[in-house]
């Protein structure tokens, strides 16, 4: 059991120290020591459990250990959706030892709800197990407060509820959920299915998103307040009307700007906040003309044909030039155009493109930051993301894509393929392509299978799976290409 101290034929040195264990002990002194001298043990994952320390602190219930961790302010922030082993959350664990100071605190930030464990259990499901070991229903009224849908299922097909057994000493914990069954039966007869139709449909596509936790919260906390203003309205509370804020996303190539400004579109559509779900891909030369009185109308054509939707400036730091010269540059009037719609509410626009340069965009109107409040930093993917991209490709390739039809290797891990990664590419070359080295990697992948097969080859499967051995094969023809540029 974790934290027993049972002893062993190896105990462990009283002088070794972890963060997980001084966040187990409730020292929240050494928890704010250890993080001081490493930050980067802040999501650090034990080793077997795999838990972060605020697993460990949710699941003890240190909840001042939980407070420090979640109002972390560094470079990194908490990862609230972490997974142990068990596919299990912060807030799983918070539930499952009846931590309800700590599921309080994690569901206030934001802790997804229905996150589901390696079992398909939600915390719903594994605070109603603990209520039947223990007796104590108060972490099941929390995540009922909180309108936990006791209607999900895990792997089982089983709801919460199914998991009582009949007979005495269950009454309380049974009445307790049939009562808040029975109260979102009667929300759901009385208002449309669209809140969870919308929500069903946004956590497909945010699933999409590999890493890019805070943003992925970001976009959550603005689907939920935007279909729950929906939900006053249709109860007859008048209300602000909520715009979406105009966006800045900042990263390198290849870091999901354009597919995260895809899905934007959708999701503000979805929940009405925007007519339409189009978003309109602009780069300088779309905006930008070569002669004085061009680039006006030329930029407000594309404004005009952006609205109801999402206007999304690609390398926006193009606009503006890096040195001034003598002659006349008319990507300034570009962006005072856009400036000047920016406060209609009829387009949402989102400039992207690197940090560094980005800045001279910024720089260059004054009210630049009145009318663009969220900053989004899309940091280069790590191997372990990079593997998992390509997992995901795999898994549901469009019938366009070259991939569509083809299967990956049993062996082909994301955590083999994420070392496979780091061994063949360079740090320079991953932060140079990002995702694009995995597109890449998986055509050269494919042309290698079919180099590697024999004519004679009459086995389906054979024909169809790509192996290590290709994988490997792709990543070396891209370093080879690399170097002949």
């Amino acid at each position: 059991m974790p934290g027993s101290q049972n002893g062993g034929p190896r105990p462990r040195p009283a002088k070794v120290e972890t963060i997980h264990g001084v966040a187990r002990s409730g020292d929240l002194a050494g928890v704010q020591r250890m993080l001081r001298e490493n930050p980067a043990l802040l999501n650090d994952k034990n080793p077997v459990m795999c838990q972060t320390p605020l697993h460990v602190a949710a699941g003890y219930n240190n909840t001042e250990i939980v407070k420090f961790l979640l109002n972390w302010q560094g470079t990194e922030m908490v990862d609230l959706e972490a997974k142990n082993m068990y596919g299990e959350t912060p807030l799983h664990m918070a539930v499952k030892n009846s931590s309800c100071e700590s599921t309080n605190l994690l569901l206030e930030r934001g802790a997804h709800i229905e996150a589901k464990a390696n079992n398909g259990m939600t915390p719903l499901h594994l605070a109603v197990w603990h209520a039947l070991q223990a007796g104590d229903c108060s972490t099941v009224s929390v995540l009922l407060s909180y309108n936990a849908d006791c209607f999900a299922k895990d792997d089982e097909g089983k709801m919460p509820l199914n998991h009582i057994p009949g007979g005495a000493g269950c009454e309380k914990l049974l009445n307790l959920l049939s009562r808040h069954m029975e109260e979102q039966r009667k929300r759901k007869a009385l208002m449309s299915c669209r809140e969870g139709k919308a929500m069903a449909e946004f956590e497909e596509a945010i699933s999409q998103i590999v890493g890019l936790q805070e943003l992925k919260m970001q976009l959550r906390r603005w689907a939920r307040g935007m279909l729950f203003d929906e939900k006053r309205r249709a109860m007859g509370l008048g209300i602000a009307s909520r715009r979406a804020p105009h966006m800045a996303f900042l990263g390198n190539p290849g870091t999901g700007k354009t597919m995260v400004a895809r899905i934007l579109g959708k999701l503000l559509h979805m929940v009405g906040v925007l007519p339409t779900d189009k978003v309109t891909e602009v780069q300088r030369t779309d905006l930008v003309g070569e002669f004085v009185g061009h680039t006006g109308p030329k930029t407000r054509r594309k404004i005009q044909d952006a609205e109801g939707g999402i206007l999304f400036v690609d390398e926006a730091y193009r606009l503006i030039p890096m040195q001034k010269s003598d002659d006349k540059d008319y990507g300034l009037e570009a962006l005072e155009e856009i400036m000047s719609v920016m406060d209609s509410g009829k387009v949402v626009v989102i400039f992207a493109g690197y940090c560094e340069p980005m800045k001279r965009v910024i720089a260059s109107n004054d009210g630049f930051c009145r009318r663009v409040t969220k900053f989004f930093y899309f940091e280069d993917f790590s191997t372990t993301e990079l593997a998992e991209i390509l997992h995901m490709k795999m898994k549901n390739p469009s019938e366009s894509s070259l991939l569509y039809g083809f299967k990956l290797h049993p062996s082909c891990s994301i955590e083999v393929i994420g070392e496979l990664i780091g061994r063949e590419t360079t740090e320079e070359r991953r932060k140079q392509m990002n995702g694009g080295l995995v597109d890449t990697l998986l055509i050269n992948a494919r042309e290698n299978l079919d180099l590697r097969l024999d004519f004679n080859c009459i086995d389906v499967d054979t024909m169809i799976t790509i192996t290590l051995e290709d994988l490997e094969a792709g990543l070396q023809q891209i370093s080879r290409q690399r170097q002949l540029q």
